[in-house]
């Protein structure tokens, strides 16, 4: 048997859908990542595999309620976990960034750490690191010393924004920095955006690895290296990032995170390739997970947002590292590590009967944390209530349970019960991306035909269209509701059972919007990172009793 015989073949995205600035480890045979999560909760996805190739959603790590992601404006919320292991004392830590406040391009952020014994916790209380930027990072060294690495938000005029990569030791036993933050860098190439830093030792190099170009179209993963923690870092000889799928040269110092349209690559089937986190295999084999993106064919949009990627890398006789293949071009396609592939393939499709003692650990909630107050899941009676909360524009606490969209082609389908008394009640099904981007097929009462009715309801830049003449009576508050999405495109149908022939309420609806560049940005730059859902939901803004009962929940890839 030949050693290819062994080589696993890994095609990008390995994590579809939204599952943005994946920072990587491996713990004996098992890889983890963890994503950023904004605005949903609960917060920081948590993934599995064996194999680099095959993943699974876990667990999240701030579940309880810990923060507050209430009033969170897009794209603010928490941002870029950085996940690693100390080996000495046998515990995963999480350090993260809560993005307050984006407005004035100030950037308020405040960043914590956590850490747990088991990497499905429980989770120590947040502990508090500083505030002088976003995308911490924590460094393990060998004497057991810890040090941060962060980005420090520029706000000053005529300085280079978005600022300095800065390291300091921190005392987690006093929970203080140890003398003060050294500014090490403000990029490695002409690129600039520096971001997202993270640090990694190895012959006695410390290597400085960050993220650069912004979050569009000229990201990449940029790095250096150090005999000392605190610098000076030399930048890596080519000058250009190791990965990106912009390859050609970009000078843009001072651009503090713009979307860069002009470096899309016609040539590539995944954009953005940016923000990477470094992992070895077993058999000594390296890899960097990285965030990327797919927009819809002839578009810059995005609507699965930024997913994960990974790239095979590999190190020089002279110590720096690059891609396998001598280039720094993000592949969608590469090698994977010399081992077995894992026997269990996780399929991104959701059947969910809600008959189960607990659903589906993928359905997450915008701006509130899911408890028995709104959401009931009363498992051996195979079906879900979830209790009216404030309208879908609500940031407060709209009562939404949603999955990320993970394929241009699917359908979803549920079967949902109300009976509303008022008019500002509702349950349904829909396309989601934020408060004021939306597409809802929902049951509410029609005072003009004095019966309960299947309606259609749209928000787009925070404007309601409602189609008034997308109205169908349903005398006993019960119906089955499909969306089949084509890049960028849906048509809703609905059946008064599954023994009916589905209905169409509306073909064709552009939803194209319903994507990170088609939501509330400013001209050049992203809107949002976070991507399309999929989700259930009911409103009520008359008395906050009303309930829909949600019978199955299904995605499907077509």
């Amino acid at each position: 048997m030949k050693e290819s015989d062994h080589m696993l073949k890994i095609k990008n995205p390995i994590i579809p859908g939204m599952a943005p600035d994946p920072s990587i480890i491996r713990v004996e045979n098992k890889y983890y990542i963890a994503t950023s999560t904004f605005h949903w909760t609960p917060a920081i996805q948590l993934f599995e595999s064996t194999d680099l190739k095959n993943w699974q959603l876990i667990d999240h790590v701030l579940k309880k309620e810990e923060i507050s992601l209430k009033g969170t404006n897009t794209p603010a919320g928490i941002w870029a976990p950085h996940l690693s292991y100390d080996a000495h004392k046998k515990r995963y830590w999480i350090a993260y960034s809560h993005m307050l406040n984006m407005a004035g391009r100030e950037f308020n952020a405040d960043s914590y750490a956590l850490w747990s014994e088991s990497i499905h916790g429980p989770w120590s209380e947040p502990i508090y690191l500083t505030s002088i930027g976003f995308d911490p990072s924590i460094f393990h060294a060998d004497d057991g010393k810890k040090y941060i690495a962060i980005l420090e938000w520029e706000s000053r005029p005529n300085y280079q924004a978005p600022g300095h990569i800065v390291i300091a030791e921190f005392n987690f036993e006093k929970q203080k920095i140890v003398g003060s933050w050294h500014r090490v860098t403000t990029g490695f190439t002409s690129r600039g955006a520096a971001e997202a830093p993270i640090i990694y030792k190895r012959n006695g190099y410390y290597y400085l690895m960050i993220a650069a170009g912004g979050t569009g179209y000229a990201h990449g993963v940029e790095i250096g290296r150090s005999k000392d923690i605190f610098g000076p870092y030399e930048s890596h000889p080519s000058g250009e990032p190791i990965i990106t799928s912009s390859p050609e040269h970009l000078f843009s110092l001072g651009d503090p995170d713009a979307g860069q349209f002009e470096m899309y690559n016609p040539n590539s089937n995944i954009q953005k390739s940016g923000h990477g986190s470094l992992v070895e295999t077993p058999n000594g084999e390296w890899y960097v997970a990285h965030l990327m993106s797919r927009p819809l064919p002839g578009t810059t949009l995005n609507p699965l947002g930024r997913e994960t990627g990974i790239q095979k890398v590999n190190w020089t006789a002279d110590g720096w590292l690059q891609m396998a293949d001598g280039t720094n071009f993000a592949k969608e396609n590469i090698d994977g590590p010399q081992q077995e592939e894992a026997t269990i393939k996780y399929s991104e499709d959701i059947t969910e009967y809600f008959n189960e003692p607990h659903y589906d650990k993928r359905f997450l909630s915008p701006y509130r944390f899911q408890n028995k107050t709104w959401v009931n899941h009363f498992g051996n009676t195979n079906y879900l209530r979830i209790y009216g909360g404030e309208s879908l524009f609500s940031q407060m606490n709209p009562s939404i349970l949603a999955t990320r969209a993970t394929s241009f082609t699917y359908s979803l389908e549920t079967e949902v019960e109300i009976h509303p008394d008022h008019y500002s009640e509702s349950a349904g099904a829909g396309l989601y991306y934020d408060a004021n981007n939306w597409l809802y097929a929902n049951l509410y009462w029609s005072e003009s035909l004095n019966a309960i009715a299947l309606g259609l309801t749209q928000a787009k830049l925070g404007e309601k269209k409602i189609y008034q003449y997308v109205k169908v009576p349903i005398s006993n508050g019960h119906v089955q509701i499909k969306f089949v999405y084509n890049f960028g495109e849906a048509t809703v149908f609905y059946r008064m059972s599954a023994d009916d022939e589905w209905l169409i309420l509306l073909k064709n609806v552009d939803v194209n919007y319903l994507s990170d560049e088609g939501v509330n940005g400013e001209k050049g730059e992203i809107g949002g990172f976070t991507g399309l859902f999929n989700f259930i939901a009911v409103t009520d803004a008359h008395q906050h009793d009303g309930y829909g009962d949600f019978s199955f929940y299904k995605v499907t890839s077509l």
